[in-house]
């Protein structure tokens, strides 16, 4: 499958922004999907995962109500909204497929990525 992020842009701490995340090549609901974000100097780090359905979502500690992952499998597409930014969300944030059942958040196990969206959160 690919995976093509957008939505990312400079914005100030405290609004909302919404990511997406359009898959090609395969129907999305065969895979769980996450996004991960990438800050200069830093590991990519977990942020969010959704199961096939829709139905199930995990979080990473920094974003847990503040973020909001969800799907339409009808458009192929994954979003991610986030709420309340802060400037340490200033990162490359990346789109990624895995297998229909992983409950992974480690990037490795992710197979397929999308080329990042840059988010910029100035104070």
């Amino acid at each position: 499958v690919q995976l093509q992020a957008s939505g990312g842009g400079l914005v100030q701490a405290g609004v909302s922004l919404r990511l997406s995340c359009a898959a090609s090549g395969r129907t999305l609901s065969s895979y769980t999907m996450g996004w991960f974000r990438q800050a200069p100097g830093k590991e990519r780090e977990f942020v969010a995962r959704i199961n096939w359905s829709g139905f199930v979502t995990y979080y990473g500690d920094s974003v847990k109500g503040r973020f909001t992952i969800s799907r339409d499998n009808a458009k192929n597409t994954v979003y991610l909204i986030m709420n309340s930014l802060k400037p340490e969300g200033t990162a490359v944030y990346y789109c990624a497929a895995t297998d229909w059942g992983r409950t992974s958040v480690d990037p490795a196990d992710f197979g397929s990525w999308g080329q990042g969206t840059l988010v910029t959160v100035s104070s």
